[in-house]
């Protein structure tokens, strides 16, 4: 027993074969991801205030388009590795998405969209926030399938093992690898997601600064993986091609983060609060909107009502279902 839990087993496949058919396990996860990604993407935005057929309209575009510019990323960054073989090129269930092309793509794809049909463009910056460092949380599960993106030898009992074929010729003695995967994983399912969660209930993010927290917080995890990565040969100063990259997302995120907490424009929020839609609580709406700004009431109650109970102690969980917003700032986030 102690033998096994010093290292991770590697899966011994990574498809699955139905008769002639043959279902990669690297498709599967990311399309789950991305159904994931879409869901909680349209949840959140509804939350917001706005059309949640929108979302899925944008996102079908995105998604196609900011998978071309992920596979075209990785592809003209890889090109030793399609020599012989042009053809492959099309083959993504072998692996090699580059995320940040996805991403940048997909962000182009989104502002065009939401331009063009008058949605909401920072409450859906905002809805997407949590659904895509989930979808990529699920997708790097792939990566495991594939025994790829693995970091340097490592004799932690989680480290992973990988087989001799898919060893880089520098560690061919080595048997056991960083789970990078698993870290980043790890990072955006159980720390990325709650902490933006966790400020959006508390009311600490205007709207459009959870999109630019996003892009913080994952920007440094992945900064943190390059360093340990084995598959990268192309460096500056020791640090991979994604690694500066991952330099300037961070100094992205944190202009746009400061630029969106500086314009202090509260969210608008419709419905009551879900585990992956919060909004800010009654009592820490005030300190968010200013003591001047209009804190609607619910359907049932008016101001009035509400201020008498909370003098007298209220019922709390009401309080915490009341929507924040303020008309003259929020848009409707439909279509036109």
């Amino acid at each position: 027993m102690i033998a096994l839990l010093g290292s991770i087993p590697s899966p011994s496949n990574n498809v699955i074969e139905i008769g002639p058919l043959t279902i990669h396990f690297y498709g599967i996860l990311i399309a789950i991801g991305v159904i994931v990604a879409v869901i909680v993407a349209r949840l959140r935005y509804e939350r917001f205030g706005g059309d949640g057929s929108l979302v899925e309209r944008v996102s079908v575009w995105a998604v196609l388009i900011g998978f071309l510019g992920a596979r075209a990323g990785y592809v003209l960054t890889h090109t030793g590795r399609f020599e012989g073989r042009p053809w492959a090129v099309l083959f993504i269930w072998e692996g090699g998405l580059a995320l940040y092309g996805g991403l940048l793509f997909g962000a182009i794809t989104i502002i065009y969209l939401m331009n063009r049909w008058r949605g909401d463009l920072f409450s859906m910056g905002d809805a997407v926030a949590v659904g895509i460092p989930l979808a990529q949380a699920i997708g790097r599960w792939g990566n495991y399938f594939n025994q790829e993106l693995f970091g340097t030898p490592t004799d932690l009992p989680w480290g992973l093992e990988i087989a001799l074929e898919n060893r880089p010729e520098a560690y061919l003695d080595y048997e056991t690898f960083h789970p990078t995967f698993l870290y980043e994983a790890l990072w955006n399912a159980f720390i990325l997601v709650p902490i933006v969660l966790i400020l959006e209930r508390r009311g600490k993010l205007f709207k459009g600064a959870s999109f630019p927290l996003y892009l913080i917080l994952y920007a440094a995890i992945r900064f943190a993986m390059e360093l340990l990565r084995t598959d990268t040969t192309f460096r500056v100063f020791g640090i991979s091609r994604n690694g500066w990259v991952s330099v300037l997302a961070m100094i992205v995120g944190i202009v746009m983060f400061w630029w969106m907490q500086k314009r202090r424009e509260p969210r608008r929020l419709v419905g009551k609060q879900r585990l992956l839609a919060p909004g800010p609580t009654r009592s820490t709406a005030a300190s968010i909107v200013g003591e001047d700004d209009d804190v609607p009431a619910d359907d049932d109650e008016n101001d009035v009502d509400r201020d008498e109970e909370d003098e007298n102690g209220g019922d709390e969980e009401d309080d915490e279902q009341a929507p924040v917003s303020d008309p003259s700032a929020a848009g409707d986030g439909g279509e036109a």
